[in-house]
C-alpha cells in the first residue's frame, strides 16, 4: 500500500493518496461514532437540575461562577439531535434536556425570545435566538414532540423582530424588550442566522428560508469576502460598511475579536456548500467557487502562520497573525468543509487537508477520554485565555458526525 507522504508546517500539498478516501473506510467511520459517542457521554454529567447545562471544566465537573448560556443549550439540542439519528445511547436524554431548557429556563415570558444567561439582565443577541432555530429544526427531523412549537416561536421572532428585509440580512442585538436596535452589523450572527435558515428550510421545505440564506451570502461572501481576497471582514456599521478596525484592542474576544478569522471561513464555505447542494434554490456558480476559495485561503494560505501547526485565531488585513492562540473549533470547521469539498469535487487536495487535520486534532486536540480540549497555549498544551474548559459539543461533534453524512 502506497502511504500518503507528511508535509512540513507549510502549505505544500502532499501527493494524492492511492488508498480509498477515509470517508470511505469502514474503521475510519466506526472511529468516528466511536468518538461522538465519547463526546456525548463525557457532555451528559453537565445536565443542571433546574435547566440548561453547566459549564464543564477540563475534568468534566461545572466551572464556578458560569450560568447556562442560551447558545450553549441550543448547540446542545441540536448535537444531540444527531446523536438521536445515529443511535448514541444517552442523546435522547440530552436531547430532552436541552429541549425542555429552551421552553422553560431560557423562554423570556414577558418579551417573547429567549433569555442569554437566565438569572441576569443581557441583551437580545440575534446569534443566540438563531442557534434556537438551528436546534428546533434539527430536532423535528428526527421526531421531537416539542419541536414543532419551538420552530414557530423561532420563526416568529425572526420575522418580527431580527429580519431585516431592506438589506437582506439580520440585526444584531436588542435591549431585553426588543427596544434600542444595535447600531452594529456582525458577520458572525449572519453566519449562523444563514445556519440555521439552511436547517430550517431543510426541515420545513420552506424555500424562504434559503432564499434569505442566499441573500446573506451573497452579501458577506459574494461581495464583501471576494473583494479582500476572500479575507472576510467580520465587522459593520448599521449601513454594512466595514468597521476594519473593530477591537483592535481586543484581540483575543471570543465572538467579535479585531481582524480575519479562518475559522469563520471554513465555517461560512461549510454553509456555502450546504446551500449549493439545497433543492429549494438555484444554485449559483459562486457558491462553489466561495467555498473553494475561502477554504484554500485558510488552510493552504493560514496553516502554520507563525511556525507552529495549525491555524491562529486572527490575522491582520495583509494575513500576519495577530492573535495566534489554537483554538480547536476552526480545526474542526476545516474536518466538515474538507470531507464536504471532498465529495462535491472528488478533488484529493481535500484528502490530503482531511487526513492532515485530523492527525493534527488526534495529536493535539483530544484528549484520553475522547473529550476536546478547547484550547491550547504557545507549547500546544492546554491553554484558558479565550474558551477554557469542554463547554461546547457542537464544533467536535460537527467533525464526527459530517464525514459520516456527508
Amino acid at each position: 500500500m502506497t502511504e500518503m507522504h507528511s508535509v512540513g508546517t507549510g502549505s505544500a500539498a502532499a501527493p494524492a493518496p492511492t488508498t480509498a478516501s477515509w470517508l470511505d473506510t469502514p474503521a475510519h467511520r466506526s472511529w468516528l461514532q466511536a468518538r461522538f459517542a465519547d463526546v456525548l457521554t463525557f457532555a451528559l454529567p453537565s445536565i443542571l437540575p433546574g435547566g440548561g447545562f453547566a459549564y464543564q471544566a477540563v475534568d468534566g465537573s461545572p466551572m464556578p461562577g458560569r450560568r447556562p448560556q442560551l447558545f450553549l443549550t441550543a448547540r446542545m439540542a441540536y448535537t444531540a439531535a444527531i446523536g438521536v439519528r445515529q443511535g448514541i445511547p444517552g442523546s435522547g436524554e440530552l436531547l430532552d434536556h436541552a429541549m425542555d431548557s429552551l421552553a422553560g429556563l431560557h423562554a423570556d415570558p414577558e418579551n417573547g425570545g429567549w433569555l442569554t444567561e437566565p438569572g441576569t439582565v443581557t441583551r437580545k443577541a440575534t446569534y443566540d435566538h438563531v442557534h434556537v432555530g438551528l436546534a428546533s429544526a434539527t430536532a423535528l427531523t428526527v421526531g421531537h414532540p416539542s419541536a414543532t412549537a419551538l420552530l414557530e416561536q423561532v420563526v416568529a421572532v425572526v420575522d418580527s423582530r431580527l429580519w431585516d428585509p431592506s438589506t437582506q440580512t439580520l440585526l444584531e442585538s436588542f435591549a431585553p424588550d426588543w427596544s434600542d436596535s444595535e447600531d452594529y452589523r456582525g458577520a458572525n450572527a449572519n453566519m449562523h442566522g444563514l445556519e440555521a435558515f439552511i436547517a430550517m428550510g431543510n426541515a420545513t421545505g420552506d424555500a424562504v428560508w434559503h432564499e434569505r440564506g442566499l441573500a446573506i451570502a451573497d452579501r458577506l461572501i459574494n461581495r464583501a469576502a471576494r473583494e479582500r481576497g476572500w479575507l472576510l471582514p467580520e465587522h459593520f456599521t448599521a449601513d454594512w460598511q466595514v468597521l476594519p478596525d473593530y477591537n483592535r484592542e481586543e484581540p483575543l474576544h471570543p465572538f467579535r475579536p479585531f481582524g480575519a478569522t479562518f475559522g469563520h471561513s471554513l465555517e461560512w464555505a461549510r454553509f456555502l456548500l450546504q446551500l449549493d447542494a439545497s433543492p429549494l434554490v438555484g444554485s449559483p456558480g459562486w457558491l462553489l467557487e466561495g467555498a473553494d476559495a475561502l477554504t484554500r485561503r485558510a488552510l493552504d494560505g493560514g496553516w502554520a502562520l507563525d511556525g507552529r501547526p495549525g491555524l491562529v485565531y486572527t490575522v491582520d488585513w495583509d494575513g500576519t497573525p495577530v492573535a495566534d492562540v489554537r483554538l480547536h473549533w476552526p480545526v474542526c470547521e476545516g474536518i466538515q468543509t474538507s470531507s464536504m469539498l471532498l465529495r462535491r469535487t472528488g478533488d484529493q487536495h481535500w484528502e490530503h487537508w482531511y487526513r492532515r487535520l485530523w492527525d493534527h486534532a488526534a495529536r493535539y486536540f483530544i484528549d484520553e477520554r475522547g473529550a476536546w480540549r478547547n484550547e491550547l497555549d504557545e507549547g500546544m498544551r492546554q491553554g484558558d485565555r479565550v474558551w477554557p474548559g469542554r463547554p461546547d459539543v457542537y464544533h467536535c461533534g460537527g467533525a464526527l458526525t459530517t464525514p459520516l453524512e456527508a
